[in-house]
């Protein structure tokens, strides 16, 4: 230890001191690394006793002081603001960007409801079809799947087209026994012997309603409804066909493509995916506030004991003239866990406070108590 050179008091910072090199060309980097390097030294004894440290392992401590000064601030908002940028390119750093909330990531999470709706998503819906045979009432829908090269359990069918002719196409269907006679009513008025094409009759409209679902429940009741089954895709129908040449189309889904947890196109580099994507670079150091800096500072030197008091455990004693000298390796690492620990903390509780979810709540608390003070104010009475 004796022979190895130590901190002489001062330093001269030159571009290249540091491991990663990460700010080294930034010139207020260059000058607070001397100044910082005097301050860690100072606070640890020196001159009245000597400090086991270069310049390089001062500067070193620097640099990770602020990268991890940075981490932890662009980590926060990588957190607070990753639903927004998922999915997003990863072709530029966000570092002193304002960013905007977005819907972009809600939005495909719920599509997988429009999916099972049938109002959107990303799962395509295909058509098929089966042809109906004469006094054949069921039919097995996994056995066309297989015919049509669907592996067994991929078919999922979302609607089937099988109803009767809707009630407004036979609006005027007399053997539905709602017929109008709008020509007896026309007659009744004295319009009866105008042409057929400028008669008109204004109705009200909960008249045509009343007649469609009229003609409906006659369907339903006094008619085989058309209706349908299915279980495990066998499809039964009603009524029975009574003919062949008939085709019945349905819509279905592959259930692979439901279950495909990939989106199309996030593959390889370029998207956002997961938080490690999230295109943030080391800090500005230029950039940095006074109230950054300043943890940075503390945290520097809480580096430096570290750094120190492993060089002072490799000998847990030194001889000297008559006596030995044992040395505070154990107290330098004990405070300076405790140091970091304590600074990290302390940045992430500032993190906290200063998020938006915070500040609206102050904003709010603040609006609410000037409230409360106005109202105490009296109100002038205006006599006019």
């Amino acid at each position: 230890m004796a022979n190895t050179p130590i901190w002489p008091g001062s330093s001269s910072f030159s571009p290249g001191d540091t491991p990663f090199g990460f700010y080294d060309t930034d010139t207020e980097f260059q000058t607070d690394a001397d100044k910082v390097s005097v301050f860690c030294a100072r606070r640890l004894g020196y001159p009245l006793t000597d400090v086991e440290l270069q310049d390089i392992n001062f500067y070193t401590a620097f640099e990770e002081a602020v990268t991890t000064y940075g981490n932890e601030v662009f980590a926060y908002k990588a957190s607070e603001n990753y639903l927004s940028l998922e999915g997003s390119p990863t072709g530029s750093d966000l570092n002193y960007k304002l960013q905007k909330p977005n819907l972009g990531t809600i939005i495909r999470l719920s599509e997988q409801y429009g999916e099972e709706a049938g109002v959107g998503g990303n799962v395509s819906w295909r058509e098929g079809s089966i042809a109906l045979s004469s006094s054949v009432q069921t039919y097995d829908l996994n056995a066309w799947a297989s015919s049509s090269g669907i592996a067994y359990g991929e078919l999922e069918v979302k609607e089937i087209f099988y109803q009767s002719t809707p009630a407004i196409v036979r609006y005027f269907d007399p053997y539905a026994g709602t017929g109008t006679d709008v020509q007896g009513l026309l007659d009744a008025f004295g319009f009866g012997n105008y042409t057929p094409g400028i008669n008109f009759l204004l109705m009200p409209i909960n008249y045509d309603l009343s007649k469609i679902q009229a003609i409906d429940f006659n369907d339903t009741i006094r008619k085989s409804n058309y209706s349908f089954e299915l279980i495990n895709n066998q499809l039964r129908i009603f009524p029975i066909p009574n003919r062949n040449g008939l085709k019945l189309y349905f819509k279905y889904i592959l259930k692979s493509d439901r279950n495909r947890a990939i989106v199309s196109g996030s593959l390889g580099q370029g998207v956002v995916t997961d938080i490690s994507t999230v295109p943030y670079a080391n800090p500005t150091y230029s950039y940095i506030n006074s109230i950054g800096r300043q943890w940075i500072f503390e945290y520097t030197l809480a580096l430096c004991k570290e750094m120190l008091g492993y060089i002072r455990g490799k000998y847990s004693t030194v001889p000297i003239p008559g006596n030995e000298v044992t040395l505070n390796q154990s107290d330098l690492i004990s405070a300076a866990t405790a140091e970091k620990t304590a600074l990290v903390e302390r940045l992430r509780a500032y993190l906290d406070e200063t998020s938006r979810n915070k500040l609206l709540e102050k904003k709010a608390a603040n609006s609410e108590f000037i409230q409360k003070d106005l109202s105490a104010v009296p109100y002038t009475i205006f006599i006019g």
